[in-house]
């Protein structure tokens, strides 16, 4: 599948708000997306099907002096296993690369192995368990990190 990533806007946030219900058990709302247009610390990016303009997943990326946090990453269930995501998290690492960044974190169930893989092959490792973070069903949190180093600047 050919797709586009794009900054969300506010005609994106319909379909990310019928995104976060299919995926998460504590969705985001339709205001808390909005809110993050607002935020200067946000960058959410919206994958499209290049063809039709279709919303087909999105990413969320919050900075805080030189660190980033990874938040929501969602595709729709029909789109997964394409490399949506991955293309998502390389913008992320590009970006975190450039503007040199300490490291990107994120959390993650444990019981979403899918996940983990692609994180881990981006070069994100455990660095941590947060108890009981997840409810419906209640799970505790990994925590991924991946570091960057100035050697790694230099490539």
């Amino acid at each position: 599948m050919n797709i586009k990533i794009v900054p969300m806007t506010a005609d994106h946030l319909e379909e990310l708000e019928k995104l976060e219900r299919i995926c998460f058990s504590r969705p985001w709302s339709k205001k808390m997306l909005a809110e993050e247009l607002e935020n200067e610390c946000a960058a959410f990016l919206v994958a499209e099907d290049a063809v039709t303009g279709k919303v087909v997943g999105y990413a969320g990326l919050l900075v805080v002096a030189d660190e980033g946090y990874i938040t929501n990453v969602a595709v729709f269930p029909e789109y997964r296993r394409q490399g949506i995501a991955a293309q998502i998290i390389q913008v992320f690492i590009n970006f975190a690369k450039g503007n040199r960044l300490a490291f990107l974190t994120l959390e993650v169930r444990p019981s979403n192995a899918a996940a983990i893989a692609l994180y881990q092959g981006f070069g994100f490792e455990e660095v941590g368990r947060r108890k009981n973070y997840y409810d419906l069903p209640k799970e505790d949190a990994l925590i991924l990190t991946r570091e960057f180093d100035d050697e790694e600047e230099a490539l």
